[in-house]
């Protein structure tokens, strides 16, 4: 055990203190960890055999880089900067304006359901919040929207783009748990839809308490709504095609992912938007990204074999064992402990330093493994809005620097209390995640 906890001191302070990116500071720990579990000694690293720490690193490079799905990373990747270079967000926060913004808050409800629309194809919560705030935020403030109300319906609404499939984040989990990724984008789909609900439900409460934080636009009539529609066909007909390809098992995940970078990089050319220097910066930033999260998936799993051959994961069953309580005061022990390091940890990282110690003791209580994923997103989601280092919140603050990070904190509150009670419901209801999986698929 005290091998174990030297490892996780010194992965905190290669990460906290030197701030060495995380996918090398999880390679070398687990990596040097793994050597010192065969026998690696101050005293004998010149005579030590390096055969057993190397094979098992060099195999989880080759491994990870040679598995056929993954592929769909950077497929997904690629669709989704197809997508936001086609300038989409434009036209789904048109539709969503149309129908919504007529109301008390209608602005920030379009906003929140914009960012849904957005993020079911980007998959990429940062991006959503930066592409968003260009979009909604000069409406906002031309009808007199809060600024607090107004930043807080984009970061919050951002968040979704982890969650409602396709989900890079999800596909991550998958490989990390061996986990159906199929099943993993249906469990996903009702929990993303309940917190586009939920968050409505919010914008509602902040303008009930204080209307002048919203005042309601001007109404749409329904020809200009259709007409808004006309934007929008081309991205609803190519989500359609892709997540029903997968729900129904006409393809696989990864082939749904070609079928969506293709289709992306159709509409995108047909939008007149793709121009050889676009796609050139499309292309780099997907292998850029792409390449990030292949090399963070690497050094996640050489750590993941050195605590498991360390024990941790059977250390950690006895120790729960001998305190004999229930299997659902464990859950909520781990969530505990997901809020609080989302208050320092960056999303992505979290996951990674995190899932690889609890799935196993998960599994070995009876709790279904694409269940837990859902809830390990939810908690993510809930990092990104999550003070002192809510990801979300600083890109925001970077692109409005005239809105104080504060200001975008305080509005966010009624947000995460949402969040909270989504995941309150999706612990103690299991169906409302499994019930497509099981559904589709069992």
């Amino acid at each position: 055990m005290s091998v174990v906890l030297i490892g996780f001191a010194v992965l905190l302070f290669l990460i906290i203190v030197v701030r060495m990116p995380i996918a090398f500071a999880m390679g070398l720990v687990g990596f040097f960890g793994f050597a010192f579990l065969q026998g690696l000694e101050l005293s004998n690293i010149a005579n030590f055999r390096w055969t057993g720490a190397l094979s098992m690193a060099s195999n989880r490079v080759i491994d990870t880089v040679q598995e056929y799905s993954l592929s769909v990373i950077p497929l997904f990747i690629l669709m989704g900067n197809l997508v936001t270079r086609s300038g989409l967000s434009h036209e789904l926060y048109a539709v969503s304006n149309a129908f919504l913004g007529h109301r008390k808050g209608g602005l920030s409800m379009a906003t929140v359901v914009a960012c849904g629309g957005f993020s079911a194809i980007c998959g990429s919560s940062l991006a959503t919040s930066a592409t968003m705030s260009k979009v909604a935020m000069p409406p906002m403030r031309k009808y007199g929207y809060s600024d607090a109300l107004a930043t807080a319906s984009i970061a919050a609404g951002g968040t979704l783009g982890i969650l409602i499939p396709p989900s890079v984040i999800l596909v991550i989990y998958g490989l990390l748990t061996e986990s159906s990724i199929r099943e993993l984008f249906a469990a996903g789909f009702i929990p993303g839809i309940l917190g586009i609900l939920l968050y409505l439900v919010a914008v509602r409460y902040v303008v009930w308490r204080d209307p002048s934080a919203g005042p309601a636009g001007e109404k749409t009539e329904w020809p200009e709504r259709l007409q808004a529609m006309k934007g929008v066909w081309g991205v609803l007909v190519l989500f359609t095609v892709v997540m029903g390809g997968i729900y129904l098992g006409i393809f696989t995940p990864t082939e749904a992912a070609g079928i969506g970078a293709g289709g992306a990089f159709l509409i995108t050319l047909f939008r007149g938007r793709l121009t050889l220097r676009n796609l050139f910066e499309t292309l780099t930033d997907t292998a850029r990204t792409s390449a990030m999260l292949f090399a963070v998936v690497i050094g996640a799993l050489i750590f993941s074999d050195f605590i498991n051959r360390a024990g941790l994961p059977d250390m950690l069953l006895e120790f729960v064992t001998a305190l004999d309580v229930a299997p659902i005061v464990v859950i909520l022990a781990i969530l505990g402990i997901y809020i609080v390091l989302g208050m320092v940890f960056e999303s992505l990282s979290m996951m990674l330093l995190t899932v690889p110690v609890f799935y196993p003791l998960v599994a070995s209580m009876g709790f279904d493994l694409v269940w837990f994923g859902i809830v390990v997103v939810v908690v993510t989601e809930i990092s990104l809005i999550t003070p002192p280092v809510g990801m979300n919140v600083f890109v925001l603050s970077a692109v409005l620097r005239d809105v104080k990070t504060g200001t975008i904190f305080k509005g966010v509150t009624p947000f995460w209390c949402a969040d909270i009670v989504r995941l309150a419901l999706i612990v103690f209801i299991a169906p409302i995640a499994l019930f497509l999986p099981e559904l589709l698929y069992r």
